[in-house]
């Protein structure tokens, strides 16, 4: 039975989280459908520009995307302390681009007097779109509807595009942060549809590779890696991009040649930082969502997420001891 969204979602344990959408119709959201030969494939373009739009109205950032035949991945990370420093008309500002609100918030924003009345509701309303421009649900419900109305005109056809709900797995710390992401960057090399992580279209990867290889900045649209830790550290995963884009290709490289491949750690400090070997890392990396359901991370952190989300039991426990205890 599916778990209510609250059980899925603790900001107190990390406001990392991997989402997943599915849809329920046998044709296909990207790529060509092999038993009409139609192609969806111009579709990609629509769920990663959607995707990276959101992520400037929100206080959400992208960690990690892929945007697969029938599903989307997205690795997300919550800033509530930035959407509770917005002023009254940040938080409109930024709602209004997504929703009309109401003719309350219209005649604000248009800079009509407010009783004294209305001043109450209108802060009342304006605290309902502020917690909602840091949750996960309305950002994945905006994602998931767009993409959702776009598809059925285009098809000619109405009713359900996604299933019902979308998959949500809390990453409780960097082992499960980082493997994740490498899961989800790994998509299209896992599917078969690319050959290297810098070739797989419309993600993440993809991205950060070309910033990489054209010695530019980290791309804007996504959460970026603050370097290695230290005093100070500026806003960011606690990790080299460079190393990450290397662990990445290498991870990718076992994959594709279907082989148990061995890494390096000689040439993979992540992995040393984590205290993963090789073994462990392929199988996060290939396996991630076979061996963990709600959430994800070291034995301790699962503990305490159970007890915070009030679950009787939570999957995944026995590998987080197997595969993570040493993160």
């Amino acid at each position: 039975m599916p778990q209510p969204r609250k059980s899925q979602i603790s900001l107190i344990d990390t406001p990392y989280y991997h989402c997943v959408s599915r849809c329920v119709r046998h044709s296909y959201l990207c790529g060509i459908d092999k038993h009409s030969g139609q192609s969806y494939e111009h579709r990609r373009g629509w769920v990663e520009e959607r995707l990276l739009f959101l992520s400037t109205i929100f206080a959400i950032d992208i960690c990690a995307y892929a945007v697969m035949n029938n599903h989307t991945h997205v690795v997300l990370c919550v800033n509530k302390a930035l959407a509770e420093n917005w002023s009254t008309d940040e938080v409109l500002r930024r709602y209004h681009k997504l929703h009309k609100g109401t003719l309350l918030t219209q005649k604000y924003v248009n800079g009509d007097t407010l009783s004294q009345g209305e001043l109450i509701t209108l802060d009342d309303t304006v605290e309902i779109y502020r917690k909602r421009l840091y949750e996960i649900s309305w950002f994945m419900r905006d994602l998931n509807e767009r993409i959702a109305r776009e598809a059925n005109k285009e098809d000619g056809c109405t009713g359900r595009f996604w299933e019902g709900r979308f998959k949500s797995q809390a990453l409780l710390d960097e082992s499960a942060v980082l493997a994740c992401m490498a899961y989800v960057d790994l998509n299209p090399i896992r599917a078969r549809i690319e050959k290297t992580p810098e070739t797989s279209k419309h993600t993440s990867i993809q991205k950060r590779t070309q910033a990489v290889k054209n010695q530019q900045a980290q791309p804007s649209s996504l959460m970026p890696f603050a370097g290695n830790p230290r005093k100070n550290m500026p806003k960011g995963i606690a990790y080299s991009l460079k190393d990450y884009c290397e662990l990445v290709e290498t991870t990718g490289r076992c994959i594709r040649y279907d082989k148990a491949g061995c890494i390096n750690n000689d040439k993979s400090p992540i992995l040393e930082r984590l205290g993963l070997d090789s073994a462990q890392w392929l199988t996060l990396t290939t396996e991630f969502e076979k061996h963990f359901c709600y959430a994800a991370g070291a034995e301790q952190m699962m503990s305490a997420f159970k007890r915070h989300t009030h679950h009787q039991r939570l999957r995944g426990m026995t590998k987080a001891k197997e595969l993570l205890t040493r993160a």
